[in-house]
């Protein structure tokens, strides 16, 4: 590198022209040599400067300038040049002096010299194009179309990110083989007439043109620095490729460390020859290597091997003083952004953007780098790049050194605002040591001493031997643990795992036994976590995260030891371990209409692909349920709580669904409705709010549509609604749907109009039926109709009826669910269906609603059993020394229920005389309501 010379003294040493500079023009001319020289050498610089500093210099003003200076139709290449390279100083110039006086933040100066790489890049291929196309016609593809050579930016050319001294990172490609036209005779040279030439024999021509008009140094210097060397093969690889040529390069030899590269590509020249299919089939072939459907922890291990070598390279003492490659240089906090994107952006399309400052404000919105840290690495970087322009505008170099001249460095602090070199090192060092650190805890060593456990892992220990190491650690049942392990290491499943699967599982596979032992339930724990190993043993992905985050593995054995149920959803949606890691996985309180904003932002980017949309529905909600599990488990909600934040996710997706249902089928409306004159009615849990994991909807749906024909397309919609909730996909399934509480149950239409379902209600419906409309309501659909439900509900609730024949039927259904469903066991008491269980509480909720709410219209709100036994008790219907113990009860009872299933039970028996109090309190009140 050439030594920077001594920088002058600005009062001594500045040309006779200087003084007639304007003075803001000072502190750049006292930093940048080249600007000095330019200056006083090029007045023609000098004037144009003087009339265009103090606004910024953008595309219309770089077009004004090359438009002024060359003309293709009547000047040839030494022109083109010229102008070329007269517009680089010339933006160069007005930079520095604004950079350096105050006036141009980063984003101007990045911005500007993107564009100047743009209008050179594409100016130049214009007129070379043209130029070739005269001798040899225009390149056709096999239809005969015209083709371009498509020039992709990549690095920081491709992030709108050009540092001053920039080279330029191109690839080349053209759409597909074919020839060129040729030339009729009579025009061009006549040895050239009818002369054709192989497309790519075209574009590789046009190629090597290109980089020497921008590369070649002449008199006024160069345009850009052109670098070849990311296309396939690097330098071994042709000059360009079609996209056939490019896809099978990239499936078959793409590498990690070329995803990486391939993140911040971007077609430069989308003019006006240029054809919108060739940008969508380069994004077809480009964003499936780059990104992952599937949360891809699987490049971390790539990425490890690119991380280290960064990590060796900055130790070197050439790097120490390299504020890109050295150690917390501009390299590092790049690669922190990209392998966010590489892992996450296949499932999070606002992550497959370019500019790195964009990146990491998007990695705080999600949590995926913490606030502090975030803020951290911005700060480092716009100061880091900040300073990057600063050493490259002294000299016009593409540097990256500090200096080591006392004169020079004070220049460069100056420039950056501390009054002298100390200050600025200090604060440099501090960015640094920052961005180091977190570089560094991106990964965790990948060098490991055996873990202590290795050896019973691998049963290198036997005998007594392990069954005491077993037992010491914590497991009750020493023997089935060892049995257990030993079939898993024996099993077809992990012997033919490939081998680099089966290490991965032998490093995961101590820390599981250590894991699993520190839970309150170490043998459940661990026969679940094998389970678990089984599931993703070939799943590359979830195997690297679980070993590249070891506080994931303590979480997951928490968890998983602490509920069956919470196992087995793990098992089935092995994605959700991604939620683990998430910093806010406990934090309780819930921003809904954040939820709803960024799965419509999901399903925004999976545009109308029904397959995708399916699955990202599923996706979501698995993941907020599973937030709410760890929550739960962790006892930081009650059930009812709980029960209301499942319904409002239940809400929330059913929604969701019908939305993106009706999409598909309003085309088929007369009207063409944005919105289906529909509402979905829930009934059961999902109507009285006391969704429990994995419970069932009940739904009816109801319509308002005069407009012929409705009745069929609403019957679609609702089939289509229900095999939305209800279908497996590949990321499983949300819900069981369930229309059988229809008029007329399976018999019934799917969707009835409101006034045919008033009808029925008013004349038809069974007494049961009434007792299920108290638990129903609105969820979903067209809201004014979801208000005239309501009104009908209340409606109907509020009919007087015989008190006598209402206690009848109600005692009659009573019955037949006690006789079909009863444990009739002297031992065991099934705390839902058997006398003085759950269900009595619920019929005689909604005998006093039906019997009393002509009366007492507060009976009709659909607020819960126990909020409802509470309102009949100011009312006078029932005594509070009866209701309370139900109250109780009832309460007791759900809870019990819901750490059944949390432990995958589904039966509902207990021991009856550990519950003889409940049972008791329930039968009391059953007893006073009914006089039985």
């Amino acid at each position: 590198m050439t030594t920077p010379p001594t920088l002058p003294d600005t009062d001594t040493a500045l040309t006779p022209t200087m003084p007639t500079m304007p003075a803001e023009w000072q502190p750049a001319l006292a930093h940048s040599f080249y600007l000095r020289q330019l200056l006083d050498t090029r007045p023609d610089v000098a004037a144009w400067l003087a009339e265009h500093w103090r606004q910024p210099v953008d595309m219309p003003v770089m077009r004004a300038y090359l438009d002024a200076h060359f003309t293709p139709a009547e000047q040839g290449e030494e022109a083109l040049r010229a102008a070329l390279r007269g517009l680089r100083q010339r933006v160069m110039a007005a930079l520095i002096v604004r950079d350096l006086g105050g006036l141009a933040p980063l984003a101007e100066v990045m911005e500007s010299m993107t564009q100047l790489a743009e209008l050179t890049t594409n100016t130049a291929l214009a007129f070379l194009h043209r130029q070739l196309a005269s001798q040899y016609g225009e390149p056709l593809d096999r239809q005969g179309q015209p083709q371009r050579l498509i020039v992709v930016g990549m690095g920081k050319l491709g992030g709108r990110e050009l540092n001053v001294s920039s080279d330029v990172d191109f690839i080349f490609i053209y759409p597909e083989d074919g020839e060129t036209a040729g030339v009729p005779a009579g025009e061009g040279q006549a040895r050239r007439a009818g002369r054709k030439i192989e497309a790519y024999e075209f574009f590789v021509r046009l190629g090597k043109r290109l980089i020497a008009m921008l590369d070649e140094i002449t008199g006024d210097g160069r345009v850009f620095r052109v670098d070849m060397r990311l296309r396939p093969n690097g330098d071994a690889g042709p000059l360009v490729c079609s996209f056939v040529s490019l896809e099978n390069y990239l499936i078959t030899q793409g590498r990690e460390w070329e995803r990486y590269a391939w993140i911040r590509a971007r077609i430069l020249n989308t003019g006006e020859n240029h054809q919108p299919h060739w940008t969508e089939m380069l994004e077809k072939i480009v964003r499936p290597f780059i990104y992952r459907k599937y949360l891809d922890f699987g490049a971390i291990n790539a990425m490890r091997d690119l991380h280290a070598q960064i990590r060796r390279e900055v130790v070197r003492k050439d790097r120490a003083d390299h504020i890109k490659l050295g150690p917390g240089g501009i390299r590092e906090i790049e690669f922190i952004a990209q392998v966010f994107q590489l892992i996450r952006g296949g499932r999070d399309g606002a992550l497959q953007v370019c500019p790195t400052l964009t990146v990491l404000a998007r990695l705080i919105e999600r949590c995926l780098l913490s606030p502090e840290g975030g803020n951290e690495l911005l700060a480092a970087y716009a100061f880091l790049r900040r300073l990057e322009h600063r050493l490259q505008y002294v000299n016009d170099e593409q540097t990256h050194r500090l200096p080591t001249g006392d004169a020079e460095r004070a220049q460069i602090a100056r420039s950056m605002g501390f009054s002298g070199w100390p200050a600025f090192a200090a604060e440099l060092e501090t960015h640094r040591a920052r961005v180091a650190r977190h570089f560094s805890g991106i990964f965790s060593d990948s060098v490991e001493d055996a873990h202590p456990l290795d050896g019973l892992w691998r049963e290198q220990i036997d005998g007594d031997d392990a069954l005491e190491s077993a037992s010491t650690l914590g497991f009750r049942h020493p023997k089935e643990m060892l049995e257990r392990l030993h079939a898993f290491r024996k099993s077809a499943k992990y012997q033919q795992l490939p081998t680099s699967g089966r290490e991965r599982l032998d490093a995961l596979g101590p820390r599981l036994i250590e894991v699993s032992a520190a839970t309150r339930t170490p043998d459940a724990t661990w026969q679940r976590g094998l389970d678990f190993f089984e599931t993703i043993s070939r799943r590359g992905a979830y195997l690297a995260l679980l070993q590249e985050y070891p506080q994931a593995l303590r979480k997951l054995a928490e968890i998983i030891g602490s509920s069956a149920w919470a196992a087995t959803y793990l098992t089935r949606h092995p994605i959700l371990l991604d939620e683990i890691l998430d910093p806010h996985l406990y934090e309780t309180a819930i921003d809904w209409p954040a939820f709803r904003q960024r799965m419509a932002q999901r399903l925004a980017e999976a545009d109308g692909d029904a397959e995708r949309e399916m699955d990202i529905l599923r996706e979501e909600h698995h993941a907020q349920v599973f937030r709410l599990l760890a929550q739960d488990i962790a006892g930081l909600h009650t059930v009812e709580q709980l029960a209301d934040h499942l319904t409002e996710l239940a809400d929330i997706i059913v929604q969701t669904a019908l939305d993106l249902c009706w999409k598909k089928l309003r085309s088929r409306h007369p009207q063409q409705l944005a919105a289906p004159r529909l509402a979905v009615i829930a009934y059961g849990k999902l109507g009285g709010k006391e969704l429990g994991y994995g419970s069932d909807l009940d739904l009816v749906l109801l319509h308002d549509d005069p407009e012929p024909g409705a009745g069929e397309l609403y019957a679609r919609l609702g089939q289509r609604l229900s095999n939305w909730l209800s279908a497996q996909t590949p990321a499983g399934q949300l819900f069981d749907v369930d229309y059988r509480l229809r008029p007329n149950g399976d018999a019934g239409m799917l969707v009835n109009p409101i006034e045919a379902f008033r009808d029925y209600q008013l004349e038809k419906a069974w007494t049961f039926e009434h007792q299920a409309l108290t638990r129903a309501r609105f969820c979903a659909g067209d809201a004014a109709l979801g208000a005239r439900f309501e009104a009908l509900r209340t409606d109907v609730l509020r009919r007087p009826r015989d008190l006598a024949k209402l206690k009848d039927d109600v005692l009659a259904m009573r019955r037949r669910i006690h006789d079909a469903c009863a444990s009739h066991s002297e031992a065991f008491f099934d705390f839902k269906r058997d006398a003085g269980g759950l269900v009595d509480v619920e019929f005689t909720v909604q005998y006093l609603v039906l019997g009393h709410a002509h009366r007492y219209e507060q009976l009709c709100g659909n607020l819960g059993n126990i909020a409802l036994l509470g309102i009949a008790v100011e009312l006078g219907l029932i005594p509070e020394n009866l209701s309370a113990p139900a109250r109780a009860a009832y309460r007791e009872y759900r809870r019990i229920q819901h750490h059944l299933r949390l432990d995958g039970i589904t039966s509902n028996r207990v021991e009856r005389e550990a519950h003889i109090h409940q049972i008791e309190a329930i039968r009391a009140l059953w007893s006073a309501v009914f006089d039985a």
